[in-house]
């Protein structure tokens, strides 16, 4: 791995940090990672726009279609410095996922349509891939896409959408060859949200959020024009991987920050903790530290593979399994110590650990291990492909 920036990368990780100290409003620093992806209010249009203007909102495009055609390391640069700054990505699913897969899957009319107004963040996107009996198997989805004449008629559910409530288009998987082997007759769609037929339940989760939701299709008309791709060949769309956050830096920053947070309340309160608790918290603290730049060094190995040109694949798992692991580790660690004071949950009472931070951290970090590729699915990737290892 190589950790040092070249002259070049070094001076455009100062322009990145001096755009933050000037343009950064500090009422979206530290915002949550929902309001990030799915914020409409003045202050994120405006925020987007500020970034837009710099051509980073979409870095890693290419110029004709609104991106900045940047390299890997730059785009690493970029979202490193970000993630120090506790600034959200204005970009959210749109630009993230859906944007890039349509640059390379998409049609020409697709791209005209929907690109631009990514960029200008006129569409809020969520995805449709989970369903109650296909999760991390998810090619056993059963959500049907029947066509018919210039149409597909999809009936079928989803499920933990994120921001579902809030989306006006959705891309999502769909069987429309239900005798082909199952990764072979799935197909990708663009479907827009308020097509009669489509009602959203949110799900709310032991921490009280409603991150999640359940999506109903009941008789759905989708124009043929919107599937992405060949008919049947939705799979590999799907499984498109363009977006150069992989690396899972700003979630290893953000540990990092969490960290800092904690040891900063330990300081300004140190009356608080037990004498007997001091020394178990010194080492849990330690310990956590050290996972912390670990899973930093891990990031750092992921984009190195991916500017010598490589395609990360089972290092993208390790990443991915440490990181969400680390998190649970991290969220025990804020509950020793603030002992009783984390069954406090309400911000503004008196007796609220940093503001009911630790709380609500220790019961959300319990989907860590799940979304995005359960720990043991990530186990086997490392097992098989990395250890050259037996399926189980």
């Amino acid at each position: 791995m190589n950790f040092a920036d070249t002259p070049q990368e070094a001076a455009f990780r100062e322009e990145v940090r001096e755009f933050l100290r000037t343009e950064l409003p500090p009422e979206l620093k530290d915002i949550d990672g929902e309001s990030g992806l799915f914020g409409r209010g003045p202050l994120m249009q405006e925020w987007r726009r500020r970034v837009a203007a710099r051509g980073w909102l979409a870095p890693h495009w290419p110029k004709e279609y609104g991106g900045a055609a940047m390299s890997v390391k730059h785009q690493f640069i970029l979202n490193e410095e970000f993630a120090e700054a506790e600034a959200p990505n204005p970009g959210g699913f749109g630009v993230m996922m859906i944007g890039p897969t349509l640059i390379v899957h998409g049609s020409e009319e697709q791209k005209r349509r929907f690109l631009p107004a990514i960029l200008k963040g006129e569409i809020i996107w969520c995805q449709g891939y989970s369903e109650p009996g296909a999760g991390s198997d998810l090619a056993s989805l059963q959500t049907r896409a029947v066509r018919d004449g210039d149409d597909y008629i999809i009936n079928g559910q989803k499920i933990w959408t994120s921001g579902a409530q809030y989306a006006d288009w959705m891309y999502m998987l769909a069987r429309t060859d239900p005798d082909a082997p199952k990764h072979r007759g799935i197909s990708m769609f663009l479907v827009d949200m308020k097509s009669p037929g489509i009602s959203v339940r949110p799900l709310t989760t032991m921490a009280g959020a409603q991150t999640f939701n359940e999506v109903f299709f009941e008789n759905v008309r989708v124009p043929a024009s919107n599937r992405v791709g060949e008919e049947n060949r939705g799979w590999y769309v799907g499984a498109t991987l363009l977006d150069f956050e992989r690396s899972g830096i700003g979630n290893a920053v953000g540990v990092r920050k969490q960290l800092e947070r904690m040891l900063n309340y330990v300081r300004s309160e140190p009356h608080k903790l037990t004498f007997s608790q001091r020394p178990t918290l010194r080492l849990e603290f330690a310990d956590r530290w050290i996972e912390a730049h670990v899973a930093k060094w891990l990031s750092y190995r992921v984009i190195s593979l991916q500017a010598a040109g490589q395609i990360p694949n089972y290092e993208a798992s390790m990443t991915k399994l440490y990181m969400s692991e680390l998190q649970q580790r991290i969220a025990t660690l804020g509950m020793h110590m603030v002992g009783l004071r984390g069954m406090i949950y309400d911000p503004k009472h008196r007796h609220a650990a940093m503001g009911g931070r630790v709380p609500f951290g220790y019961l959300n970090a319990v989907s860590a291990t799940i979304a995005g590729g359960t720990s043991e699915i990530q186990r086997n990737i490392i097992a098989t492909r990395g250890l050259g290892l037996p399926r189980a």
